[in-house]
């Protein structure tokens, strides 16, 4: 089974997740931080992972190592899931609207690490969250899974649809990405790092 338990403790955050790759897309997601329960919740379900997710964090400071430190450590079970990457689509991607937003999520599951983040945000926050903590989950996601994605909001108004489209199209591009198929490594290298 392709599953994965993380546990990272830090002065700032105390975070225990788990992550079933081959699930139903079914969470329970408790961060402290609303809106990044449903952007998380929203990513299983369209990810078709279970994903559980515990943290503690220093939002008496503000959300930005609650945010941060979830993204490293869902990376980093992800990552740990996955093991040596056999059998893997490694690739995934889409177009995805919410709305009048339009995004694009493209990731390759390659060993390297990057992010691309074109897209400018209206609002500086939905509810109480930093909309500028979304390029910093993504980008400690992007790291921690050691994966290259880019991100591109193509068409939107609204902050909150903009950023839910991400996370949605996120969950579709990773479940293409991780999906098993029948061949070997995917790559001509003979290694994914």
């Amino acid at each position: 089974m392709r599953t994965k338990t993380v546990i990272r403790k830090t002065a700032e955050t105390d975070i225990k997740l788990t992550i079933n790759l081959d699930g139903s897309g079914s969470s329970d997601v408790d961060t402290g931080c609303g809106f990044l329960n449903h952007m998380l919740t929203l990513l299983a379900f369209h990810g078709g992972f279970d994903l559980t997710v515990g943290c503690k964090g220093d939002t008496e400071v503000d959300y930005h190592h609650t945010v941060e430190d979830v993204g490293i450590v869902l990376g980093q079970a992800i990552r740990g899931a996955l093991g040596e990457k056999f059998a893997i689509n490694r690739y995934g991607s889409i177009i995805l609207p919410m709305d009048e937003a339009l995004v694009l999520v493209a990731l390759d599951i390659s060993g390297r690490p990057f992010l691309s983040f074109n897209a400018d945000i209206p609002a500086e926050k939905v509810g109480n969250f930093d909309t500028e903590l979304v390029e910093e989950f993504m980008f400690a996601l992007a790291r921690s899974l050691s994966c290259t994605l880019h991100i591109l909001k193509l068409a939107g108004k609204n902050s909150h649809h903009i950023i839910e489209a991400m996370f949605k199209a996120l969950g579709r591009a990773l479940r293409d990405a991780l999906r098993e198929t029948s061949g070997g490594l995917p790559s001509t290298k003979g290694v994914l790092l």
